[in-house]
């Protein structure tokens, strides 16, 4: 009989591709992590282009998906700001000060995400509307950073946390 309490659990749904919320996002992700939650973060719509990599083409069928991926690439790399974007300077400006600061960069709290067990769901449904390939799961990873599941599984989740977070 194991006495040890049950973890307690955190959900966070990663609807944004803008940087400043995906900087939020893993800065709780994190902290929950470390304070011994289970954490699992569903990425959807935008958020997608958070887990998109910075590197190589997205393959995409349909002319509107070509469009939309070469509009919306995505990557870490790409994010732009939620406000005060300026043409690039508000992000250099905000990444500066996060260095400044000692506030690891997004990459580097994502590296961290899944060193402390953060699970990371990509929605199936938000992937084929994009135009990425879930059919073809060799292809799905070298566009996305990390494996892919339903919505059923998020929610799964979700039911047994204490904390769901929508951002």
């Amino acid at each position: 009989m194991d006495d040890r309490p049950e973890k307690k659990k955190m959900t966070i749904i990663v609807f944004s591709g803008e940087l400043d919320k995906a900087l939020a996002s893993f800065i709780l992700a994190t902290t929950a992590g470390s304070m011994g939650m289970e954490v699992t973060m569903f990425f959807t719509f935008w958020g997608l282009n958070v887990l998109k990599k910075n590197e190589g083409p997205i393959k995409s069928p349909g002319i509107m998906r070509k469009m939309l991926n070469r509009m919306n690439r995505g990557g870490t790399k790409r994010l732009h700001l939620s406000k005060f974007h300026m043409m690039g300077a508000g992000t250099a400006m905000i990444k500066k000060l996060m260095a400044d600061s000692n506030i690891p960069q997004l990459e580097e709290l994502m590296r961290m995400a899944k060193d402390l067990g953060v699970k990371f769901i990509v929605c199936t449904t938000s992937c084929g509307m994009m135009g990425l390939d879930v059919q073809n799961p060799e292809a799905f990873r070298t566009e996305l950073i990390d494996g892919y599941a339903g919505a059923a599984t998020y929610l799964g989740a979700a039911t047994d946390a204490e904390v769901n977070l929508f951002i």
